[in-house]
């Protein structure tokens, strides 16, 4: 049963740094969100400030004013956004204690702990609030190693990477998920990042809190669950940072640990360098070596998808059929058309097709 929600979004709802409430807004299993907090969008509705699509959900300058006009309070508060480095501000300290004082449970995804903040841990015992800090690891005693069990998988895997961090892969995985079950294909999503649990997968881990010697194991674990217990037709897997990313290089476990042999590849074209590496101008590789590289790893991609971020409608469409053109696969604005990416994954499915390798 979805649990009422508001969304900490503070002055970066506008910006690929408010992913986390993007996410919620368009929907969630775990949450209804009712409202979001962003003095700079008060008083507009959050699914047209996203993308032009009314969903009946206000934002407020404050967590006071939210609750005055809502008509209870929400039972959880969750921080929708991603800060540099992954801390929490001050103003998020403060915005938690008053959330937590007024009877909200809270979740954070952020890699600074609430619950290691004394303020916010006596302002949830003073009202009895839960603190849940979606990065704080499991016990090692709990965690998985790889042991190649992977090989027994029955049913075919589909990575969602891409070039860039921040670029809409969950986003992507969440759509083509809701897509594929429309069409009658019993898919299932593996969640890699805070913001998958949030929206109600039930396989997955928060991958960049891992110790790094278990990830591939727990990869491989949550892969293996997904399969004999809801055998599936297909298994998405969200993918994390990019495979060339020299801030966070990821993706080749999903390839080589979970043996992702698919793969839809999330495309920025309006974006030159990595995202926060601007300044450096450290660019992002060329799309038909990225899916040569992927090629090496034994995966075939199956379709590029566009993410929009400074770029027209017009410019949009021109890069789309620019790109199908030369690459020969369908290359879709999931945002418009995710549907056209659902026979490409029965094709999979059904073996009739590898993707392209580019070599």
């Amino acid at each position: 049963m979805q649990q009422t929600a508001l969304i900490l979004a503070n002055g970066a709802f506008g910006t690929v740094h408010g992913k986390t409430a993007h996410g919620l807004i368009r929907g969630s299993e775990r949450f209804r969100v009712v409202g979001v907090v962003d003095p700079e969008n008060a008083g507009r509705d959050a699914g047209e400030l996203l993308d032009g699509i009314h969903r009946g959900i206000p934002v407020f300058e404050t967590i006071g004013a939210a609750l005055k006009d809502l008509e209870s309070t929400p039972e959880w508060c969750v921080v929708g956004i991603a800060t540099h480095g992954g801390a929490l501000t001050e103003e998020l300290r403060r915005l938690l204690r008053e959330a937590a004082r007024r009877g909200m449970n809270l979740v954070n995804g952020l890699h600074e702990y609430a619950s290691d903040d004394p303020s916010i841990v006596r302002a949830a015992r003073s009202s009895g609030a839960r603190i849940v800090d979606l990065r704080k690891p499991k016990p090692k005693e709990e965690l998985h190693f790889w042991t190649g069990e992977v090989a027994s998988c029955r049913a075919p895997r589909v990575a969602v990477l891409g070039m860039d961090c921040a670029i809409g892969k969950r986003t992507t995985t969440k759509l083509l998920l809701d897509s594929l079950r429309k069409a009658g294909i019993k898919a299932e999503m593996i969640y890699t990042g805070q913001t998958g649990w949030m929206l109600g997968a039930e396989y997955g881990f928060v991958l960049d809190s891992v110790v790094n010697d278990f990830v591939s194991g727990e990869l491989e674990h949550a892969v293996l669950s997904c399969d004999r217990e809801k055998s599936p037709d297909v298994i998405l897997i969200e993918g994390q940072s990019s495979l060339r990313n020299p801030c966070g290089p990821c993706g080749s476990e999903i390839l080589l640990s979970a043996a992702a042999r698919a793969v839809v590849l999330q495309h920025a074209p309006g974006r030159e360098y990595f995202e926060g590496y601007e300044s450096q101008r450290i660019r992002i590789p060329p799309l038909e070596e990225e899916i040569e590289l992927i090629g090496y790893y034994g995966a075939g991609v199956l379709a590029v998808t566009l993410n929009r971020e400074g770029l027209s409608a017009a410019e949009l469409e021109r890069h789309r059929a620019e790109l199908e053109a030369k690459l020969g696969i369908p290359v879709v604005d999931p945002l418009r058309d995710v549907g056209r990416l659902v026979p490409e994954v029965e094709k999979y499915i059904r073996g009739e097709t590898s993707g392209k390798t580019g070599r």
